[in-house]
């Protein structure tokens, strides 16, 4: 088992080191093309979208309290408000909505 594991993060460490690489050796000259240098400016803002949207929706108690948080979190980032107002609104707000609603939730499981 424990070789197994050295094996993967070997495999893992490979890779990773592959990726970062393969670029700089294969390309050598400036990127000119419009589509291409986009496509590299987003990579880092959609893999870090990729990586927090799951913890997002499965961080709370109530999947309904986080979708809130969520809807109010990108109404306050498209209008222009910071990194920790946003942060901490979404924070808030989901606290608020759980303090209120796991009562009720655990009331109608009682009755049910």
């Amino acid at each position: 088992m424990k070789g197994n594991v050295i094996i993967y993060i070997a495999c893992m460490a490979g890779i990773t080191y592959l990726i970062r690489v393969l670029p700089l050796t294969l390309i050598r000259k400036e990127i000119k093309n419009r589509t291409v240098k986009s496509f590299l400016y987003y990579v880092p803002y959609v893999t870090l979208a990729v990586m927090t949207f799951p913890a997002i929706l499965s961080a709370t108690q109530s999947p309904i309290a986080a979708a809130v948080a969520l809807v109010a979190a990108i109404l306050l980032a498209y209008f222009g408000r910071g990194l920790f107002f946003v942060a901490v609104s979404a924070c808030v707000i989901v606290f608020v909505l759980e303090l209120f609603t796991h009562p009720i939730a655990t009331l109608a499981s009682a009755i049910l």
